[in-house]
């Protein structure tokens, strides 16, 4: 197959869809596809364009046998309302040239968010002839209004025409989580247009690593410490608020300590709280090298996951997976209806607790601070659940799944709608 990933972020940013859909590409390329990719400058999670990106309009990339299509973008460090809808625009008109600057596709894949790139893909979608699957990594403007970044009645408004829009006109769309499923139906997508593919890890690559975790404590001062850690992204959906004031509520116990990874502009955020909160229990990283990562993961007796209170099916954090493979057991302060809840339930790998809720949240690190057997067979689920669920090869092969069905079912319409237009019969004599 030619298949056109449409993704905003990609290699080389670090977090969130890019190492994931540079997975899928790179995968897709090995099994014999070919794969080109619709992106903008690289400027995750910093917000702004890598230095060598920079002044640059257009720019084509080979990697690992994927082409990668790159576009400005307008882009704010501190962004708002309106300057992240002129960088949504700005993706949409300067991608489309690059998308019609290639072979033509069988199949375009469009990640959403953003939302208003499923306008081009639409329209590629059309111009091309070929199927559109929707990729939905969180459910918009849903996010936006529960947490408090869209209040404009008109733009809500808008956003929602546009969501139908996308659903419409999606061939299929592929989402990460059941809660995501129940979502979309409750908005009248019909099920059998959606598939179910949860987000990936290479569990070859993330996996319990004894000794190499002991030489990343070492590095970082952390050797015989029960180490907390929570590492991604730092936005308004997570409140790491609430770990601080955890953190500043067990610094009576010193072999326990937080262990922070995140966008060094948060960071800085982040440090002033501990401050105030007296939380010198704290370790403030910035996002770790992609080859330090299990390193890292391997390094935590618990791994957390955390959401405020008002997350509830539209979001579910990629770094689930990644904890689960790692083999550290989760302690998820999260809704307990919402779909991250869900998920840490399912593999047995984890707790759930109250979001935004330091006294809760202390009080399941205890528990497992206080009974090591209970950590270790946690950490034993987890990996397990990971292995059977989260593997990449899965994911890919249901990729391909969804792909060979989507073009064999365009492919078998034309012919019925060919004959019906010449008004020749269907059957044959």
């Amino acid at each position: 197959m030619q298949i056109l990933i449409y993704s905003y972020n990609y290699h080389p940013e670090p977090i969130g869809i890019a190492p994931l859909m540079t997975e899928l590409a790179e995968g897709l390329v090995k099994k014999g596809h070919q794969v080109r990719v619709i992106t903008g400058m690289p400027n995750y999670p910093q917000r702004e364009i890598y230095e060598e990106y920079r002044g640059k309009w257009y720019t084509t990339e080979e990697k690992n046998g994927v082409t990668i299509q790159r576009c400005y973008l307008r882009i704010k460090s501190k962004p708002n309302l309106i300057d992240r809808l002129l960088l949504e625009l700005s993706f949409v008109f300067t991608s489309l040239p690059q998308a019609l600057n290639g072979w033509r596709p069988d199949i375009i894949l469009l990640t959403v968010p953003p939302l208003l790139v499923s306008l081009p893909a639409a329209l590629l979608s059309w111009f091309y002839n070929c199927p559109l699957v929707l990729n939905v990594q969180d459910i918009l403007p849903e996010a936006a209004i529960k947490t408090g970044l869209l209040k404009n009645k008109f733009m809500i408004r808008a956003l929602e025409a546009l969501e139908k829009f996308a659903y419409r006109k999606a061939h299929t769309i592929s989402v990460i989580a059941d809660g995501f499923v129940k979502n979309l139906v409750s908005k009248k997508v019909p099920i059998n247009k959606i598939a179910c593919i949860p987000n990936w890890v290479d569990i070859d690559f993330v996996r319990p690593l004894p000794k190499k975790a002991k030489n990343w404590k070492a590095i970082h001062k952390l050797d015989n410490k029960f180490v907390v850690l929570y590492s991604g992204n730092i936005a308004l959906t997570q409140g790491l608020e609430t770990v601080i004031e955890t953190a500043a509520s067990l610094t009576h116990i010193p072999e326990i300590a937080f262990v922070i990874a995140g966008e060094s502009k948060a960071l800085k955020r982040l440090q002033k709280y501990c401050l105030a909160c007296g939380a010198d229990n704290v370790l403030l990283l910035p996002l770790q090298p992609r080859e330090k990562l299990p390193q890292m993961l391997a390094a935590a007796d618990v791994g957390l996951v955390v959401q405020k209170r008002n997350v509830i099916s539209f979001n579910m954090p990629s770094k689930i997976p990644l904890l689960l493979a790692s083999g550290s057991p989760i302690i998820a302060s999260v809704p307990a209806c919402g779909t991250a809840a869900r998920a840490v339930r399912q593999s047995g790998g984890g707790v759930v607790v109250a979001p935004e809720s330091p006294q809760d949240l202390a009080a399941a690190i205890m528990s497992l601070y206080s009974n090591p057997a209970l950590t270790t067979q946690l950490g034993a689920k987890a990996r397990n659940f990971a292995v059977e669920r989260y593997s990449f090869e899965q994911a890919l092969t249901a990729y391909e799944a969804v792909f060979s069905q989507a073009i064999s079912r365009k492919v078998s319409g034309i012919l019925p709608a060919m004959q019906k237009k010449l008004g020749v019969s269907t059957r044959f004599h």
